[in-house]
């Protein structure tokens, strides 16, 4: 039987903005994450032992684990400075009195070590009160250059060991980042850490480009680029930056392209003669066909995880609204019926949630709702949110927020699925149209 840290205990609280008493239960130390305000977990991290060779790395890759898991908003780290003791080494006893007299709830001890260009991270995980450890230790290892994949791996297997969530640190986000005034921006496309680190840019500035969109594996990238002078969908190789035009009709545009769970097709809008309807690709062959026939516009397909239905944005009943339907086209049905303006859907890598643009009342929301279109909830409120994606373990949604006023200018901001934890990301500079990628492997 699990030991449960309840991070709240009823939706009543939440209402009254208030934070839930902490209290457990017998059996190994889990968070269950619901809504509301919450009081972190409190977890401490022993000063890691240097086996030889890390330097500066060591205090960078501990400082690293701390900062993914206090990021989430679910974890409170317990600083040095009340530390009482530390284990003599990574393989010592764990004195289980000291660390519960500073009330920390989980323990993490490590070790760093670097040797061949390589730096290997080891780490253990405890449940102080139970006085035992949550699962073996492991050990990741990068090159030198690379030493946050490795901290970034261990912070994941921490967090999924205290949530039973899966992980979402080691993972990377596709971008726009944008330069010059509000009225002439130059955009390029970049990949970074999920936390902004690590950018590289795979475009320049040269041509205006839009809405990047991983494959399945990482190795590619979907985008809309205007170097025509018309939107034209595309695809890049992300290692060796080769670009190449999607397949299309002479005199048409195509745009907001995504492809299929399996990489295997590609769905995107097509617009013909004054009319845009979403089509489908053979992403080998170039084979296409259109999924929808209808005088309205229906634009920004995303498949389904099991990759056998997609939700879009149609405005066929007046404004635009959610709809989904087969994946091999097929009359859809209408998933969303609030006020206002839907559009930027996406499904949820869990299956269980659909994330979405609205605009209502003067203002843009970022909502999540059930794919029957129930449960919807507001999860952000601003001049102008738009462009959700969602992290590897569909908890976590990222999206651009546009600040008002003449100089005012788009920054990425990720928010948690209970509409909690609202963060900007760390970039210098505007950036937009996030798409967050899948765990590294």
């Amino acid at each position: 039987m699990l030991r449960k840290l309840f991070l709240t205990s009823a939706m009543a609280l939440a209402g009254l903005g208030l934070a839930a008493p902490a209290f457990a239960q017998d059996g190994p130390l889990r968070i269950e994450i619901t809504d509301g305000v919450i009081e972190p977990m409190p977890f401490a991290i022993a000063s890691f032992h240097d086996e030889g060779g890390a330097g500066e790395l060591l205090a960078k890759v501990q400082g690293l684990i701390a900062a993914d898991l206090t990021g989430t908003g679910l974890f409170r780290e317990i600083p040095a400075s009340a530390h009482i003791a530390r284990p003599e080494s990574f393989e010592a006893p764990v004195a289980y009195e000291d660390w519960k007299a500073i009330n920390a709830q989980a323990l993490i001890t490590g070790a760093v070590r670097v040797e061949g260009g390589k730096v290997i991270v080891k780490f253990r995980l405890f449940d102080v009160f139970a006085g035992q450890p949550l699962g073996d230790g492991m050990q990741f290892d990068a090159s030198t250059g690379n030493w946050r994949r490795a901290a970034h791996k261990a912070a994941d297997q921490v967090y999924a060991r205290l949530t039973g969530e899966g992980p979402y640190f080691d993972s990377r986000v596709a971008f726009v980042q944008e330069s010059g005034p509000k009225d002439a921006r130059r955009k390029r496309i970049g990949v970074m850490d999920y936390d902004g680190a690590n950018i590289k840019y795979l475009t320049d500035d040269s041509t205006l480009v839009l809405k990047p969109r991983f494959s399945p594996d990482g190795s590619r990238l979907l985008y809309t680029s205007y170097a025509s002078g018309f939107p034209q969908a595309m695809m890049m190789d992300v290692n060796s930056l080769g670009a190449r035009a999607l397949a299309g009709e002479q005199g048409t545009m195509s745009f907001a392209p995504r492809f299929s769970p399996d990489g295997r097709w590609i769905v995107y809008s097509l617009e013909k003669n004054g009319n845009t309807d979403i089509f489908q690709m053979d992403a080998a062959s170039g084979a296409q066909r259109a999924l929808t026939n209808a005088p309205s516009i229906e634009t920004s397909p995303s498949f389904s995880p099991d990759g056998r239905q997609i939700v879009f944005e149609s405005d066929r009943s007046g404004v635009p609204q959610l709809y989904i339907m087969s994946a091999s086209g097929g009359e859809p049905k209408r998933i969303s019926f609030g006020d206002g303006r839907y559009g930027t859907p996406v499904w949820s890598p869990r299956g269980d949630m659909i994330a979405f643009t609205r605009q209502v009342g003067g203002k843009f929301h970022i909502g999540v709702m059930r794919t029957d279109g129930s449960e919807e909830k507001m999860l952000t409120e601003s001049f102008l949110d738009e462009g959700p994606s969602w992290a590897p373990n569909g908890r976590v949604v990222m999206f651009t927020r546009v600040t008002p006023g003449g100089n005012g200018e788009p920054r990425l901001h990720s928010v948690d699925i209970t509409g909690r934890n609202m963060r900007p990301v760390k970039l210098n500079g505007a950036a937009s149209d996030p798409d967050w990628g899948p765990l590294l492997p």
